[in-house]
C-alpha cells in the first residue's frame, strides 16, 4: 500500500476574471486565470497522481470540490474522494483521495477543550477554531481498517490587513509572526486531540496516519506536539523497545526518506520539508521506504519552484510548490 500527502497548490476552476478580488466567488487571485492555464494545471497535476500511484492521498488546498473532479476524471481510473466542509477565508480545504471507499468520521475546525481562542491580528479578533478544518476517514486494506486525519496548518507565510504580503515595518512581520505561530500550535493541539480520538488508546492495534501540509520542519514545535511521548523516534535506541508510550504515539516517517530528497518545498531558494506523514505503532513497523515526488526514479522534488512570500505569484503555473510525501507499508 502507498499512503501520501500532497498540497496542490491552489486547485481552483479558472475565474475568467483577469483580476477577480477575494470577495468574489471563484478562485480570487489565487487560481488560474484561463481554461489554457487550468488544463496544464490539471495535467501536471495528474501525472504526478499517475506516476505516484497511491492508494490513499491526503490532498489540501482544493478550491471547488469540482476541481478535485476534474483531476480526478484526468487520471482515470476509479477513484473515491472525501472533502472537508470547512474551507478557510479563501475557499481552499483538506480532502482524501482514495481507490477503496471512504467512510467520514470526522470533519472539523474546533479547538479542543480548555483551549481559549487566540488573537489573530492588531486589531485584537481571536480564532476560536483552525483555520481550515481536519478531515478523518476511515477506509478498509488488506490489512484491515485504516483511519486517516488530514489537515493544513496555519502557514509561515504571513499576510497583512488590506491583503497585503508585506509588512509595513519590522515591528509588524513580529507581531504578525507571532499571531500566526499561535494559530499554528493551537491547530497542532486539535489535531493532536482528533488523532488521539482515531488511536482510541491503542494504536499498537490499529492503524492511524496523519497526513498532512503541518506548514514547519521535522523539530519544529508545533510539529514535535503531534508525537505524544517522547523517546522512540525512528532511527533511536528506543524504536525497537516497547513500552507504555507505544499506545498514543505518532512516529514521523521523515528519517526514512533518503536525505538529499528530505523536502516538499523550497521557500526562498531553502529546502523544507514541511508535509508529513506520522504513523501509528501497528503501521510504523510495516513500512518499507518513504519519499518525496512522484517515485524513487524520478527527481521530481528537485525540480521544485522555489517560492516567495505572494502566494499569488504562481497564479497561472501548472503543478504544485509542493512535492507529494509518501510511504510505503507492508
Amino acid at each position: 500500500m502507498l499512503l501520501g500527502t500532497w498540497n496542490l497548490e491552489n486547485l481552483y476552476r479558472p475565474s475568467g476574471s483577469p483580476r477577480p478580488t477575494r470577495t468574489e466567488s471563484g478562485p480570487g487571485p489565487f487560481g488560474p486565470q484561463d481554461k489554457a492555464a487550468y488544463e496544464a494545471k490539471l495535467a501536471a497535476l495528474a501525472a504526478v497522481v499517475t506516476a505516484l500511484d497511491p492508494d490513499v492521498l491526503g490532498v489540501q488546498e482544493v478550491g471547488e470540490p469540482e476541481a478535485l473532479s476534474d483531476l480526478l476524471e484526468t487520471v482515470g481510473g476509479t477513484w473515491h474522494a472525501a472533502l472537508s466542509a470547512h474551507p478557510d477565508g479563501r475557499g481552499i480545504r483538506v480532502g482524501v483521495i482514495s481507490r477503496t471507499p471512504l467512510e467520514v468520521l470526522a470533519d472539523t475546525r474546533a479547538y479542543p477543550a480548555r483551549l481559549r481562542p487566540v488573537q489573530t491580528d492588531d486589531s485584537g479578533a481571536a480564532s476560536d477554531g483552525s483555520g481550515r478544518g481536519f478531515l478523518a476517514v476511515e477506509t478498509l486494506t488488506p490489512a484491515g481498517p485504516l483511519r486517516v486525519a488530514v489537515a493544513h496548518l496555519k502557514s509561515k507565510l504571513l499576510s497583512y490587513p488590506g491583503d497585503r504580503f508585506f509588512p509595513r515595518d519590522e515591528g509588524e512581520r513580529a507581531r504578525y509572526g507571532a499571531y500566526a505561530l499561535y494559530r499554528r500550535a493551537a491547530e497542532a493541539t486539535a489535531l493532536r486531540a482528533l488523532a488521539d480520538e482515531l488511536l482510541a488508546g491503542d494504536g499498537r492495534e490499529r492503524d492511524v496516519a496523519v497526513l498532512g501540509d503541518l506548514n514547519d520542519e521535522v523539530q519544529a514545535a508545533t510539529t514535535q506536539m503531534l508525537l505524544g511521548p517522547p523517546g522512540s523516534e525512528l532511527g533511536t535506541r528506543g524504536f525497537e523497545t516497547p513500552d507504555q508510550g507505544d499506545a498514543s504515539r505518532l512516529w514521523n516517517i521523515a528519517p526514512l526518506i533518503p536525505a538529499d530528497r528530505r523536502f516538499s518545498r523550497i521557500n526562498s531558494g531553502r529546502h523544507e520539508l514541511i508535509d508529513h506523514i506520522l504513523t501509528s505503532h501497528r503501521l510504523v513497523h510495516r513500512l518499507t521506504s518513504a519519499g518525496t515526488g512522484a517515485d524513487v526514479r524520478s527527481r521530481e522534488a528537485s525540480r521544485l519552484p522555489s517560492v516567495g512570500p505572494d502566494p499569488t505569484a504562481r497564479r497561472n503555473e501548472p503543478g504544485s510548490d509542493h512535492a507529494p510525501v509518501w510511504v510505503r507499508v507492508d
